[in-house]
Order: structure tokens, then sequence, then C-alpha cells
């Protein structure tokens, strides 16, 4: 949190009371650095890690502008759209973006997996926000149902997710269709090039702010890794879930399969739990959301469609029950722990083919989670130069060569004639210089 408030900013007294209620009284560091300069109209790049406060910063100043505005939208037009990844994460900002208008904002969700014609005839009147997954949305426009000339509000929400998940042709296609002089914003938890080269044909001279480094984790997640076999993540995942400091916690799984046989050996074992993934109906991925969020169950188990945006109050432990394949992922999921400053657990299962995976994770993370020694853990294919213990990521001491082999286009020494002698050094060999890790500006 900072010094400031919403006041400070230029948030008007309504939205204010309305955040009051929900008990937000100070603005994140990444509603402080982006709010004033959308109030004035600019276009805003920013990157945040999860959990910092990013609907509120694009949220709060779009429905201050639009409550501003005279009159209604026009037929099958929409004042903002908002695009996001997944269909929780939109389900979630629409109830962001209602509780701070107080009634006074009309909202439409565009999404895949629910009643189209229902969709159609919330927008035939005009609407003042869509939030949309950017897959139904393309079919709407395209066949006429929704109109995007009049809208002046765009934001992209988790952009590298949609990067990820195949969704950005259809983004630089809504793009197209959109009004010249509007107001884009575009916030994501990362900038790979591919989103760079998007901010550049989305938005205008806009404001860059980034308020924590690309790729962190939030600082009050208490983060640990088990180093044990398969067999018995099971047995450890129900003593970690029957702990009674687990207020409510998330089981991530890598696969749908794999969270359906989590869930169900919970159920098994006594504890109730719901599971969320793709494969499931949107209305059944949302009653279990619903459940989680109520406290009618205390663990959700899921895949990595809810590791970003989802946010549910009191989450206390995340439990990562396989490593993700995407060491990025980690960065989300265990973000769902941990929000609008408070503190929250992180548990790795970590089987040992799996280290490979975590030490990716450290790599990203600058973090290390688990100790060097690593029975069992994957040896590089080829020495490419770099220490030999800790995991490969230490340096060799100065002088000394890896046992066992022998440096690339060199001959063997011969023996010394005499056992006192020494051998007479070799040509020196250069080591290939690590790749730098290097933070965003």
């Amino acid at each position: 949190m900072t010094d400031k408030t919403f006041a400070d900013l230029g948030i008007a007294r309504p939205l204010i009371d309305a955040l009051a209620r929900a008990g937000l009284t100070r603005p994140t560091p990444i509603q402080t650095a982006s709010i004033p300069a959308q109030l004035e109209g600019r276009d805003v790049l920013g990157v945040a890690q999860t959990g910092t406060g990013k609907t509120a910063a694009f949220g709060l100043p779009m429905v201050q502008a639009i409550q501003a505005l005279k009159g209604r939208p026009s037929p099958k037009t929409c004042r903002a759209l908002i695009l996001a990844p997944t269909r929780e994460l939109a389900v979630q900002i629409e109830a962001s973006l209602k509780s701070y208008a107080a009634g006074r904002l009309s909202t439409q969700l565009v999404l895949g997996g629910m009643s189209r014609s229902a969709q159609v005839r919330g927008i035939a009147r005009g609407v003042d926000v869509v939030i949309a997954t950017p897959g139904r949305i393309v079919d709407l426009v395209d066949e006429g149902d929704l109109r995007l000339e009049e809208t002046r509000f765009v934001v992209l929400d988790e952009a590298d997710r949609m990067l990820d998940m195949g969704f950005i042709k259809p983004v630089r296609s809504l793009v197209a269709k959109l009004h010249p002089r509007r107001q884009s914003l575009l916030f994501s938890a990362t900038m790979p090039p591919e989103i760079e080269e998007l901010t550049r044909e989305f938005l205008k001279d806009p404001l860059r702010v980034e308020v924590a480094p690309q790729s962190t984790v939030v600082p009050k997640i208490d983060q640990t890794v088990e180093l044990i076999p398969t067999a018995e993540k099971r047995a450890r995942l129900l003593a970690l879930v029957g702990d009674p400091e687990v207020g409510r916690a998330i089981v991530f799984a890598r696969t749908k399969r794999g969270a359906d046989r989590v869930a169900e050996n919970l159920e098994k074992d006594g504890v109730d739990a719901e599971v969320i993934h793709g494969n499931k109906a949107q209305n059944a991925r949302q009653r279990a959301l619903d459940a989680f969020r109520a406290g009618r169950v205390r663990v959700l188990v899921a895949t990595d469609i809810v590791a970003r945006g989802i946010d549910v109050p009191g989450i206390t432990h995340v439990i990562n029950y396989d490593l993700p394949d995407e060491a990025e992922s980690y960065v989300h999921r265990i973000g769902r722990t941990g929000r609008n400053g408070a503190a929250g657990i992180a548990v790795t299962l970590c089987a040992p083919d799996e280290v490979d995976k975590l030490r990716a994770v450290e790599k990203i993370t600058r973090t290390r989670l688990l100790s060097a020694d690593v029975p069992g853990e994957p040896a590089p294919k080829k020495p490419q130069g770099r220490g030999q213990g800790r995991g490969g990521n230490a340096p060799r001491p100065q002088g000394q060569k890896p046992q066992g082999q022998k440096p690339q286009g060199q001959k063997p020494q011969a023996k010394p004639a005499h056992a006192g002698d020494a051998p007479k050094p070799g040509p020196e060999r250069r080591r290939p210089r690590r790749p730098r890790v290097t933070r965003a500006a």
C-alpha cells in the first residue's frame, strides 16, 4: 500500500465510498502510478505481478469516466471493452466493476460456454461495458451483433496469458475495428517480445508503469518445497489440508485428468473438494468457484486455468501437487494467496523427476527453493562449463576441473616421469559465460 488516498488520485467520492464498503481505503502501487494518468486520458502499459490490484487500477477511472457521460450508448455498441483470457477472470472483473459503480453501470459478459442469444439480447440496446473472452466476441462482431466503432475505452488484461492461449490474432482483429480516438490500456504480469510488439500497435505514447520486477513473488508468501516420491503425494496432501491452520486452499494439478484424480482421492479420504478445469462446463466451473468463495468447501483443485486473476479472499495456502510445465505459471499460482497485503503459504510437492522444472522456477524467480544435494536430480546431458555442484548452478572453484572429463581440444597429459613431478599445465580453457538475467526497466 502507499501513503496516498484514492481522493489524492482524483477518484470521485461515490466510488471512494463503494471502495470503503469493500474494505479498500488505500491504493496499491499500480493504482497510485496509473490512475492519475488514465484520468488525464493517457494510454497505460501496466506491468505488475499478480495480486497487485490491476482490476481496480483500470476499473476505477473507467467507471468514473463512463458515469460522467450523458445519454445512453447506441444500440449494439459498448462504451468500453475489456478482454480477459479466461471466463473466470471475466466474471470476476464484472463483479468488481459493479461493486465500484453501485448500480450506475450496465455490463454484459460475452463468454463461450454460455447462452449466445442471451448475450446478443443484452447488447442489443447498447451497454456501458462488455467484458469478454476473445473467442466469442469475435463471432459477435463478425456477425454484426456488436459494433465497436463507438468504443472509447479498451483494456487488455493479462495480455501475456492471451498470448499463451493463442488469442493474439483475434485480439488484433478486434483492435483494428475500434475507434481511432480511444483510450487503450494493457496490463500484464510479464512482457515477452510478442507483447512488446502488440503494445506498439495497440497503445499511443503510453505511460509505462512497472511496480515490481517481472516474474517475482509477493514477499509475504512463505514458500516451501518438499522432495517427495509421486506415490507418497496423496498421503502428504491429506496431511497438509487436514492441518487446522489451512483455512482455504487451492491445490494445483498439471493436467485436467490429474485434477480430477486429486479431487476424487480427497473425497475418498473424507475431504470435501471442488474441481475446476477446461473440460468442465462454465456453469459447473462457476458453481465450484462460488462454493469455494462462500466457504462451503475449503479445498479447490484446479489446473492453471485459475492461476491468474482469480481473487478469492482468505486463501491461506496454495499447494502445488504437480509443478507446472511453464515456470512462470508457478508465480501466478502462488499469487492466489498473499493478496492485498496479507500473508500466505505456498507448498510445493516435488517428485524427483520434477526437479528440472523446479530449477526452471528458481531461475525466473531468482530464489533458491530447494537444497542443492538432490538425490536423483537429472545430470546435464553435456558439460557446458558450468559448475558441477549445487545442481549445476554454483561456480566451480578457480582452477578446479570436473573429474573424469577431458577438456575439449586438448591432448591428455603424459604421466610425470617421477612421482613428485607435477604435470605441465595445458592451455587455459575459457568457460562460456552464463546468460545474464536482467530486469526490465
